[in-house]
């Protein structure tokens, strides 16, 4: 199971690349519209934190220190640099899930993250569907901004 978990994981963040780099005009990356709060370059350093610190930082002990505030506050970062940063953390997940047993998933997760006790598996598999969430919203807005 654990390397299903990252064979997805990597999958998606090798879309996360392509999705990226779709972007025609790198200015687009940090806009919006209408309702919409969260550019896709905030949504991009979001799940650079996330996985970083979930599954790196917890279960890698990489030292990964994360700046939550930061991935929503930060702007107009190169996107060479979002792409660089999201391939540091795909071979960053890798690894990671590379050293992790399938007995580890029956584990409990280190730290209590959505409010309750929960496996180490149970909670990847939430990191994989936050994953796709976040990247669904990056392809729609990579679609509806010019």
């Amino acid at each position: 199971m654990t390397a299903s978990i990252a064979a997805i994981l990597a999958r998606d963040l090798d879309k996360l690349v392509q999705e990226l780099t779709l972007f025609e005009k790198e200015e687009a990356l940090w806009r919006t519209e209408g309702q919409i709060t969260n550019p896709a370059g905030n949504l991009c350093l979001h799940l650079v934190g996330n996985l970083n610190t979930y599954i790196g930082g917890i279960l890698g002990a990489s030292g990964y220190v994360r700046d939550r505030e930061a991935e929503f506050s930060l702007k107009n970062i190169p996107k060479e640099e979002l792409l660089a940063q999201v391939r540091q953390t795909k071979a960053t997940v890798t690894h990671t899930l590379d050293m992790l047993s399938d007995e580890a998933l029956q584990q409990p997760y280190p730290q209590q993250v959505l409010g309750h006790e929960m496996t180490v598996g149970f909670f990847l598999v939430h990191l994989t569907g936050h994953l796709s969430y976040h990247l669904g919203q990056i392809n729609y807005l990579r679609r509806l901004l010019p």
